[in-house]
Order: C-alpha cells, then sequence, then structure tokens
C-alpha cells in the first residue's frame, strides 16, 4: 500500500468518524422539567443525582429556585430557568429591574457555583386563553428587557432566552397540520417575538400535551395520542395531509406549528425548536395511571434517544419531558392529574419501568430519609359507634393531597372508612407527623400496619430535618445517552481500522 492511499484513507476514516458524531449528536442525553411545588420536596443534592444516574443533562426550572441552582453547580447539567408570569409587567417596565434580576438569579450562579445556565424562560404559557390576555403586553418587553439584561451582563452568548408557549398560541382551520397558523388574536405578536428569537439566535419554545387532547375529548381517538410501535402497537387511523399520512398526535401538533412559522416567512429548519413539556400522567383521573404513562413515554424516550425528528422538519427538536417528580401542592386546573406527572414518585420511587438509553432502567434515587412507619386511619371505635367522619375528611383533604381519591383515581376503590382513613394519613403527613394532627374530634388513631390496598398507596412522607446532605458531585464523565452514544462511535471507530488499516 502507497504512502498516498494510506492518507487518503486517514482521511475518510477521520471524516467517518465526524459524520457519525454528526449523526448521533441529538442523543446526547435527556432533558427533563424539574418542578418544586411541593410540600416536602426532595433535597436537591439529591435531585441531581437522580438526574444524573438516569441519564438526564438538561433541567428546566419553572423559577430561580435557590436550592436547586447551587446544587446544579458543576454538575454537567445544562440549566433553563424560568422567570414566573407574574414577574412579567415588573421585568417589562424597566430594564434595570430585568439587570438586578439576572444578577441575582444568573451571574451569581455562573460565577459562585458553576452552574451551567443556558436559557432563561421569560414566562410560561403566558398567551393561554385562560389567562384573557393578562399577560399579553408585558411579555415582549420583558423578553427584549431580559436579553438586553443578559448581554450587559456579558452572557448574551453563553445564556439564551426563550418563552415557553402552549400549542394552543397556533390553530389549524381545517384540522390539518398544512393549514396551521398562529392563533388570529395574537399573530402580530408571535411573528414579533419569533422574529426577536430569531435574531437573538435564540429557540422558540413550545409544549405539547397528547394526554389534554386526549382527556378533553371524548371523539378523540385513543391510538392517535401514542407514538406507533411503543409497546402496544400503534393502531390509530392516520390523518393524510396531502402526502403525508400522521400517525400521532405530537407529529400533526408539532407540524402544524411548522406550518404557522412558513406561513409567516420563517424557515423552520434555521430556527432551533425546543419542546418545553410533554409527558403523561399517573393518577387523578381515568385516563392517568402508570401503564398508558408508561406506554406514551416509553414511545416518547424511544424518539428522543433516536433524534427523531418529524414529517416536515426531520431535524429533531430538543424535548424536555415532563416531568421529573409529582408535585402535591401544585393547582389542580385543569385536573387533578396535574400533581402526578412524574416519572419518579414524590421521594424518587420509580412509578413504572422505562428503558433509558442502551436499555438502562431507571434508577430510583438515594439517600431519601422518612418520617416514622406509621401511619393516622380512622379508629375502628368510630365506625363502631356510627360516628359521622364526613366533615373530618373533607377538612383534612382541603388542606392536604388527595387527588389519588375519586373515580378513576389509584384509590378509586376504597370505600368510604377507607377513604376517611385516606384523608387523614394525608393529613398527618403534611403535618409532619404532629400528635394533635391525627385527632379529628377523637375519631382517628395511630398505626403501624400499612393500610395501603392493590393500587392505593398510603404514602409517608419525607423526612426533611433528616435528609442526607450529599456533597456536590463532581463534573460527570459521559454518562446515560451520551455514553452510549461514544460507544456506538468507537465500535464504528474500530471497525473502520479493521476495513481500512488491516
Amino acid at each position: 500500500m502507497g504512502r498516498h492511499d494510506t492518507y487518503l484513507k486517514l482521511i475518510f476514516f477521520c471524516l467517518s468518524i465526524l459524520l457519525l458524531n454528526n449523526i448521533l449528536k441529538n442523543v446526547e442525553g435527556l432533558a427533563c422539567n424539574w418542578g418544586t411545588q411541593a410540600s416536602h420536596p426532595l433535597p436537591p443534592n439529591i435531585v441531581v443525582k437522580l438526574l444524573r444516574d438516569n441519564g438526564f443533562n438538561k433541567v428546566k426550572l419553572f423559577e430561580a429556585d435557590p436550592g436547586a441552582l447551587r446544587a446544579l453547580g458543576k454538575s454537567g447539567i445544562q440549566v433553563m430557568v424560568g422567570i414566573p408570569n407574574d414577574l412579567l409587567a415588573t421585568m417589562a417596565s424597566t430594564v434595570t429591574n430585568a439587570e438586578l434580576w439576572v444578577q441575582q438569579n444568573v451571574s451569581q450562579y455562573i460565577s459562585r457555583y458553576g452552574t451551567d445556565i443556558r436559557y432563561v424562560a421569560v414566562g410560561n404559557e403566558p398567551f393561554l386563553k385562560t389567562y384573557k390576555d393578562r399577560f399579553v403586553r408585558s411579555t415582549y418587553p420583558a423578553l427584549q428587557n431580559v436579553q438586553a439584561a443578559l448581554v450587559k451582563a456579558g452572557l448574551g452568548r453563553q445564556v439564551k432566552v426563550t418563552v415557553p408557549l402552549n400549542a394552543d398560541v397556533y390553530e389549524s382551520g381545517d384540522g390539518l397540520p398544512s393549514s396551521g397558523d398562529f392563533r388570529a388574536d395574537i399573530k402580530t405578536l408571535m411573528v414579533s417575538i419569533v422574529r426577536f428569537l430569531a435574531d437573538s439566535v435564540s429557540p422558540i419554545t413550545f409544549n405539547i400535551y397528547p394526554f389534554l387532547s386526549l382527556n378533553a375529548d371524548p371523539n378523540f381517538p385513543r391510538e392517535y395520542a401514542f407514538f406507533p410501535n411503543s409497546g402496544g402497537g400503534g393502531g390509530a387511523k392516520p390523518v393524510v395531509d396531502g402526502s403525508i399520512s400522521y400517525t400521532n398526535v405530537f407529529d400533526a401538533n408539532f407540524d402544524t406549528l411548522v406550518s404557522a412559522l412558513e406561513k409567516n416567512g420563517f424557515d423552520p429548519n434555521k430556527i432551533e425548536i425546543i419542546v418545553g413539556e410533554v409527558g403523561w400522567p399517573t393518577d387523578g383521573d381515568q385516563n392517568a395511571n402508570p401503564a398508558l404513562a408508561q406506554r406514551f413515554n416509553q414511545g416518547l424516550l424511544n424518539r428522543i434517544l433516536q433524534g427523531q425528528g418529524t414529517p416536515r422538519r426531520r431535524t429533531a427538536p430538543e424535548v424536555y419531558i415532563f416531568s421529573l417528580v409529582d408535585e402535591d401542592i401544585k393547582s389542580i386546573d385543569p385536573g387533578k392529574f396535574e400533581r402526578h406527572w412524574g416519572i419518579f414518585s414524590y421521594d424518587g420511587a420509580v412509578k413504572y419501568p422505562l428503558s433509558l438509553a442502551n436499555g438502562r432502567p431507571l434508577v430510583p434515587a438515594k439517600g431519601v430519609r422518612y418520617q416514622a412507619r406509621e401511619w393516622c386511619v380512622l379508629s375502628q371505635q368510630a365506625v363502631g359507634n356510627g360516628a359521622t367522619w364526613q366533615d373530618s375528611a373533607t377538612y383534612a383533604c382541603q388542606n392536604a393531597d388527595c387527588t389519588s381519591l375519586g373515580p378513576g383515581s389509584s384509590c378509586a376503590a376504597l370505600d368510604p372508612t377507607a377513604n376517611a382513613s385516606y384523608a387523614f394519613n394525608m393529613y398527618f403527613q403534611k403535618m409532619d407527623h404532629r400528635r394533635d394532627s391525627c385527632n379529628f374530634n377523637n375519631l382517628a388513631t395511630l398505626t403501624k400496619i400499612d393500610p395501603s390496598s392493590g393500587s392505593c398507596r398510603f404514602p409517608i412522607q419525607i423526612d426533611a430535618s433528616r435528609q442526607e446532605i450529599l456533597r456536590p458531585p463532581a463534573p460527570p464523565r459521559n454518562s446515560g445517552a451520551s455514553e452510549v452514544k461514544w460507544r456506538t462511535v468507537a465500535a464504528a471507530a474500530v471497525t473502520m481500522v479493521e476495513i481500512f488499516f488491516l
């Protein structure tokens, strides 16, 4: 073999490695939402370890939670930090307010803790119709001021702005993706926002919820909510749109956005698009259960790990799974299921099996400390005396989370006395086992026998006062999907060496 041939093969080998790297660039890890609206949240250091153990290298926070931002420092996890809607008017009023927010919630954590903040999410679904235009005037100027503040802080290239929007900002008159356009009442505003983000090389972010599509319409074709071949097939009748046949609502919804962008003069292949929230809840409704959540989220994970795009946009978007853990004090609008979106329970326990990259299973949280193994239940004496406990149970549920009770929920099979016990226990757990919180006019008693039954779990709450304080994690080597990527590249490299040099 001549030296010239050897050089040519070496060049071809290097180019092949770069090509493989480019092909697999969309499977460098997983992204998720980390919500903190819990009465007893998992300690941030434990959550960060949970993220890393399961291959998540990107996370979205809905607000600048200090504990979370500190714990994420030097973790190797990229962060999107949110500005809540109720701060939009403040951010919009003067650029000085935006500069102060950026200094306190972005610059500080980057410089002092090494937190890898990549995005600031200005608001969260501010144009929802249910808000009745409350944030329409403040969102865009807030976005502009936060961007200016990032530039002034020297972070304009490192940290990008975005606005997570609900999919109801675009629509289709005939239901076909190709007819998609921005909602008429905010079309001019949407075009301005997208142009601003594109000019500043920032992403646009949209939330897509097939669960809500199914849950809101009794005539919605059930199979259309799921991805084909995601644990049970995919028997949806295709929606034909010209030469494209859509087999699931996620693709159809996303491509409606693609059409809206094209109709307004944007090239969707030149704009970074993020799916900020997508997932499936496990409780609180007849369509919210672990089996359906497992089916949907496994199909979603398969798409993410394969870097799969949609029929009208082959480039895969960055997708943030909603969400990491359950939140027991989150609003229950539009339904009880709002507190049960986590792929993990409130305590980081695995709810249902999911296969991650390379077939790896989910790993539960480690180092969680619980309160004592005791439950508060309706006393047998109260039942025998024919006492009335409904008012006490109602009071308990008004002050604790009873969203697992009721039709379609995990505790739907409980009889009235067990319902009361469930309510009493949830209140007792939320009150950190205070002895006076298990009384209810002498109707309740403590027990060390777990009253859980079937699918209905009587939880024991986290003991926040006894949590192990973990050391900040060292920056990771390649893990999760990233590890699979480089194993694949390495294997391909070995094969090429054998082909071209042996």
